[in-house]
């Protein structure tokens, strides 16, 4: 077994978190384990929307916080949702020293726009729909920069080592299918900032490599896991067949684009008073029912945008253009999809996790902010906003800047096992089948056993496990979630409880128990 002990910080993954943080770490000594390409297979360089902050003099980040608590249904934490809003502003004036190249009006201010339960247009965009993308470009380019940034492309991680309940090692492996055995590295402290859980259903807007396993390697370390059964389902996906599915950014309905059925019918006018702009979980359910009932549900950009589409928002155009479809003309066929995961490890207000020595930013973490449904573009800003404080958190435990922690050089041997390929489609059709939009016992219960057998049949994959412990959690939380709250929606449970509901913990241990009483039930 190949060991390497440094002083560098062990960052996990190579998206706006994972950056973001090498760089507010500086002069920190840092190692990056990506598994791609810098900027490539990252959930943060495909967002559209942009990033949330109170910028219009006539917006505050107490209105900012007041929108991010009524979208989360009544469980997000008051607290980190006062922290995040008031901190945007610096963080949007940072990107912009940085080189984030936002979309500005003719006086130099900063364009926003409005996204779905928003009071106020405060989404700071670029170029559209590219505001991922172009931060990503912007913070790739500082790091490069940085001397006591290293990176590690076409590596992941695969678990971690503990002792006591503190993170000591973190195991990785190259990320190609031919995998290489683990090497464990050894390191001053560690970060997590590698996405959600999207890619865990065969229907996302997910990158592929974004399927829970940095929850799940956590999990299986022992930490505590918030909110899993919290999975967003953005409602526009375009359903063109590609997997994953290209999005058709909430930007547009915020510029006045309609959901329409088959029938030419405008579906959301009868079901909230903000009808297309209403909070993500309501438009999902109702594009999910117009597509069960064999309704196509369809975006229709015609009237406010006409030809303007196809420069206001290229990502957009250039999907409709793969598929052959004419926005200009014709509406976009969508439908709802795995977006965001508002669960993940457990964190502190300064992003330390329940296990000792590891902190977490960004979608694998549950901070409190999105409670039940997330806001819209705020999962950036969270992401952001959760960096720094994980590096603050992480430079008071480090202590001293070490007088040198040359860089590491991995020598990885053949012999590793990749994830089997027709199991982890059967785990996506899976999740999308039973643990979806729409949830009921028997589908949660048939999920957690599904799982439980593909997990026995893989069980020398750690990559795999990863995932399989993911979905336990995310479906053993919403089989006990026995209410409909945010975007978790149980059919044999409509109503929620109340106006307040609970955050869920929960240990992969506990996860784990329930569903092998279900299998065993299953077999009596």
């Amino acid at each position: 077994m190949q060991q390497i002990t440094t002083d560098r910080i062990v960052i996990v993954g190579g998206g706006m978190g994972a950056l973001y943080a090498a760089l507010k770490l500086a002069p920190y000594p840092v190692v990056m384990i990506s598994p791609e390409t810098l900027g490539e297979g990252a959930s943060s360089a495909w967002a559209q929307g942009g990033v949330a902050a109170a910028m219009d003099p006539t917006d505050s980040p107490e209105s900012h916080s007041t929108d991010t608590l009524r979208a989360g249904a009544g469980t997000v934490d008051p607290e980190v949702a006062a922290q995040v809003t008031r901190e945007a502003r610096e963080h949007i004036l940072d990107l912009t020293e940085m080189g984030t190249p936002f979309d500005r009006d003719d006086k130099g201010g900063y364009v926003l726009s409005r996204e779905a339960a928003h009071s106020f247009a405060r989404v700071v965009r670029v170029k559209g729909d590219q505001a991922g993308a172009e931060i990503m470009k912007a913070l790739i380019a500082r790091v490069q920069e940085t001397p006591s940034v290293q990176v590690l492309e076409g590596v992941m991680a695969s678990g971690l080592e503990t002792s006591d309940g503190r993170v000591t090692g973190i195991w990785v492996e190259t990320s190609g299918q031919d995998r290489s055995k683990p090497v464990l590295l050894r390191g001053a402290a560690f970060l997590m900032a590698g996405g959600g859980s999207g890619g865990l259903y065969k229907l996302t807007t997910n990158p592929a490599r974004i399927r829970g396993q940095v929850i799940g390697m956590a999990a299986r370390a022992g930490a505590v896991i918030a909110d899993a059964e919290f999975v967003q389902f953005h409602p526009t996906a375009i359903d063109m067949g590609e997997d994953p599915a290209p999005l058709a950014t909430e930007a547009l309905r915020g510029e006045g684009a309609t959901l329409i059925n088959s029938d030419g019918e405008r579906f959301m006018l009868p079901i909230h008073p903000d009808a297309e702009l209403a909070p993500r979980d309501i438009v999902a359910r109702a594009i999910y029912a117009q597509t069960q009932a064999g309704k196509r549900p369809m975006l229709d950009t015609r009237a406010v945008l006409g030809e303007k589409v196809l420069t206001q928002f290229p990502s957009v155009a250039e999907a409709c253009a793969r598929a052959g479809i004419d926005p200009v003309h014709d509406p976009i066929p969508v439908a709802a999809a795995a977006h965001y995961h508002m669960g993940g490890i457990a964190t502190d207000m300064q992003g330390h996790s329940s296990l000792e020595n590891l902190w977490v930013c960004g979608e694998a973490s549950s901070t409190g902010l999105h409670g039940a449904n997330r806001l819209a573009s705020n999962g950036l800003l969270e992401a952001l906003v959760y960096a720094r404080i994980c590096a603050v958190g992480i430079e008071d435990a480090v202590g001293e800047v070490p007088a040198e922690a040359p860089e590491i050089s991995l020598d990885f041997q053949p012999g590793g096992v990749a994830p089997d390929e027709a199991a982890i489609d059967r785990l996506r059709r899976c999740m999308t089948d039973n643990v979806g939009v729409v949830r009921d016992a028997e589908g949660l219960q048939r999920a957690l056993r599904i799982i439980a057998e593909l997990e026995a049949d893989n069980a020398d994959c750690p990559g795999f496990l990863n995932m399989t412990a993911t979905a336990t959690l995310i479906a053993a939380g919403a089989l006990m979630r026995e209410e409909s709250r945010g975007a978790h929606h149980r059919s044999d449970f409509p109503d929620s409880t109340g106006e307040h509901g609970d955050r869920s913990m929960l240990t992969l241990a506990e996860a784990t128990a329930l569903r092998d009483r279900i299998v065993k039930e299953s077999q009596q």
